[in-house]
């Protein structure tokens, strides 16, 4: 059950990422009352307590979940120290992974580790969860079985509760932790820090219906405000900027007003995300906001009607089910490509493996088998160790050995593990595998 350091990432985790907070949260009760873990460092605390609680808390409010240690310590009055064992704890425990590490720069300052909620394989397990794979959030809950009914209501019910500060550091009196606040002050946020604001909570999931005694008896509930026009257009940027891999770091006040236009006209992040996405993103893209403004000129009044985003959605979604389908593995012959300049490369590659070099001081060169291939039981220990770390600097060695020699192939010589982060990271931005050559 514990997570080790190389799994605690975004390419590693065997974990799916939480659709909001408060189903996060879920995961954290659930960890704190009945999953019996226990950390296997010898200093700080041994297992999730009342602390782990509050620091999780503020955690699911942040969007995105990029929290600078200095500011975990003035919202929970807890110490340093404290601070970083209880962030060790719910990344050994599979609910919290790294998107982005923060930085410790002298000159330009530290930057602030990114974070994705993660809900563990174990949860699942636990609560006798039906999951299946999606294209989004790595896994995506299908249901609950019946024999986890029960113990998903609990944890709904733990999590709607105020998270209280421990008892030692309190000033006499619990105080439940304000929600964080969109950045002009408008209202509390409610968008997910991993997913939108349009997928249900997995409580609802679980219970088939929603009927919150927190919204009946608490008099909060009753008056929070909704979000006017500013908060709305903090919302979309903070969704565009979650989603969309070349704005990952664009500042969210720029984005807010570019969006401006549609999200007053009522537009969701899907639709912003398929209007851009009808021609190919360049491989390089220096001012994230200048592009988004030049792809969204003259939008609202193209698609002015719901009707017509949908209509773009539709197609949108069916050409990225199109592109994967090109990438996925077939049945059959390979067959050679139809552009000469693909075909070139094609060759050039081949030949580079399939050569038979002349022996040089003494060592014999690596025969072909009966399908034209390099036999892999030909190469070393040392041979193969090489091939993968050269491998793992240059992620399109294994490229164009799948495009070669086949998926089946690059997996016998670059190992499973390589060419699954390499998969999972398509379309996603970033091209660093992680991990030892074992």
């Amino acid at each position: 059950m514990n997570v080790p350091e190389s799994e605690q990432w975004l390419t590693t985790t065997k974990g799916r990422i939480a659709t909001d907070g408060y189903s996060w949260m879920q995961a954290v009760h659930w960890a704190y009352k009945y999953s019996g873990f226990t950390t296997l460092c010898s200093h700080g605390p041994q297992s999730v307590n009342e602390s782990t609680l509050l620091v999780a808390w503020h955690l699911s409010q942040l969007d995105p979940c990029r929290p600078g240690i200095g500011y975990l310590i003035r919202r929970t009055r807890l110490s340093e120290r404290t601070v970083q064992y209880h962030l060790g704890l719910l990344r050994e425990i599979g609910l919290l992974v790294y998107r982005a590490k923060g930085t410790r720069v002298a000159d330009e300052g530290g930057q602030a580790s990114e974070f994705l909620l993660t809900i563990p394989p174990a949860f699942d397990e636990g609560v006798h969860a039906r999951t299946g794979p999606s294209e989004q959030y790595i896994r995506a809950l299908h249901g609950i079985d019946p024999a986890g009914m029960s113990l998903m209501k609990r944890l709904a019910r733990m999590a709607r509760r105020a998270v209280r500060r421990p008892v030692k550091r309190s000033a006499g009196r619990p105080v439940s932790a304000p929600r964080a606040c969109t950045p002009m002050g408008v209202g509390c946020s409610t968008s997910s820090p991993t997913g939108t604001s349009t997928l249900p909570s997995e409580s609802k999931l679980a219970s088939g219906k929603h009927s919150s005694a927190a919204s009946k008896k608490s008099p909060v509930a009753k008056t929070k405000r909704s979000l006017n026009a500013v908060g709305r257009r903090y919302q979309l940027a903070n969704q565009l900027i979650i989603q969309v891999p070349w704005l990952a770091r664009a500042n969210t006040q720029r984005i807010a007003w570019i969006v401006r236009h549609v999200a007053d006209a009522g537009w969701t992040a899907i639709e912003v995300m398929a209007v851009v996405g009808q021609e190919d993103v360049a491989q390089r893209v220096h001012r994230p906001s200048g592009f988004l403004a030049a792809r969204l000129r003259g939008a609202t009044e193209l698609y002015n009607t719901p009707e017509r985003r949908a209509a773009i959605v539709t197609w949108w979604q069916d050409s990225r089910r199109a592109e994967q389908g090109r990438h996925t593995e077939w049945d059959g012959q390979w067959q050679a490509p139809s552009s000469r300049a693909v075909a070139r490369q094609v060759d050039t590659a081949l030949s580079q493996l399939q050569a038979v070099t002349p022996p040089e001081d003494d060592h014999p060169g690596y025969e072909a088998g009966d399908d034209g291939l390099v036999d892999l039981q030909q190469l070393t220990r040392d041979e193969v160790i090489d091939l993968r770390a050269a491998a793992q600097k240059d992620p399109l060695l294994i490229r164009t050995t799948i495009a070669a020699c086949g998926e089946h192939y690059a997996r016998r010589l670059f190992s499973n593990r390589l060419v699954d982060q390499l998969l999972r990271l398509t379309g996603t931005g970033r091209l660093v595998l992680h991990g030892g050559l074992a």
